[in-house]
């Protein structure tokens, strides 16, 4: 599925990565443990290519991207856009867009990629379906009642469950999630805990 492959990655002289390979299997639930400050989240963004690796080599369902400190990255913008389209990814602290409802939230990434070039009535047909799957997902998490109010006016657990949906929005082959559950009241955990289980019993990959 994905692997990771002699990892370096540094931020000035800070060397945050040295040699990280990896391998997260299809289907399967994959955690990564280690205190704050040891890269975890650094991983997860080179994963998905959010950070570019000074070197080593990411591959996804095959296709691979190898990098070498020094010299230029190879890959087209388009490329690299195409790996972070199959990856979700989960932030710590939501990363909703607060003047954007709830329903406008989910369905932007999919009204971008799958209506570019549309116009007209055909444009209007897909950002349809694309509303129905962004309100299928809300119902998932029973809160098609809030699709227009704005992620000001939701809880810690809402916004995160929101956040997940959004990223299922684009049918990803992989989840990433970084520290889902570290900025929820603990009474809120539960939620977020229980619809990550239910992907995983579902078969995601995460």
């Amino acid at each position: 599925m994905y692997s990771l492959d002699n990892i370096y990655k540094s931020f000035d002289n800070n060397q945050v990565l040295k040699g990280v390979s990896l391998e997260i299997p299809k289907n399967k639930t994959t955690v990564l443990i280690g205190p704050s400050g040891s890269g975890k989240t650094t991983l997860l963004r080179c994963i998905n290519l959010l950070e570019i690796p000074d070197s080593g080599t990411v591959t996804l369902n095959g296709s691979s991207m190898s990098f070498q400190e020094g010299q230029k990255v190879k890959y087209s913008g388009n490329e690299i856009r195409n790996i972070r389209m199959k990856t979700g990814m989960v932030f710590q602290n939501f990363q909703l867009f607060p003047h954007k409802t709830v329903l406008e939230n989910i369905m932007l990434a999919p009204v971008h990629v799958r209506c570019k070039g549309l116009h007209g009535a055909k444009r209007k047909e897909e950002v349809k379906k694309i509303r129905e799957q962004a309100m299928a997902l809300l119902a998932r998490i029973n809160m098609q009642d809030k699709a227009d109010v704005y992620p000001s006016t939701l809880s810690g657990g809402q916004k995160q469950r929101v956040a997940i949906v959004r990223s299922l929005a684009m049918n990803p082959d992989v989840i990433l999630f970084d520290e889902p559950t570290s900025a929820l009241d603990p009474e809120m955990v539960g939620e977020v805990l229980d619809l990550m289980k239910s992907l995983a019993d579902e078969g995601m990959t995460m």
